[in-house]
């Protein structure tokens, strides 16, 4: 499956407060959505460490859940999957370009 038709295919299961809208609702719904499934994929990440084992299934069901959300939050901002890739990997480039690829800060 490709990314834009992933994200397409996400409205199917989107039944959340005013979906689809790109309303501020909507925008914090996502926010906290991403977050707490971020949040999840930290407790199973802590789980390898007090644990000593990974749970491989789990982890890859979050970070499917992660990109749910980011595929909603990227349609609600306006732009595809792709769009956002694309923007991602060209502000890395520039970062890696400029050697600053593993400083801080938003505008290296």
């Amino acid at each position: 499956m490709q990314a834009n038709e992933y994200q397409k295919r996400t409205m199917d299961t989107a039944v959340y407060p005013q979906a689809g809208s790109g309303s501020a609702i909507e925008l914090y719904y996502l926010a906290l959505g991403v977050t707490s499934e971020a949040g999840e994929i930290a407790g199973k990440v802590k789980r390898i460490i007090r644990d000593g084992q990974m749970d491989t299934a789990g982890l890859v069901h979050e970070v499917g859940d992660v990109l749910w959300y980011a595929a909603r939050l990227a349609d609600a901002l306006g732009f595809t999957l792709e769009d956002v890739m694309r923007i991602n990997y060209a502000k890395l480039m520039k970062r890696k370009d400029n050697n600053v690829i593993t400083g801080s800060g938003d505008s290296r």
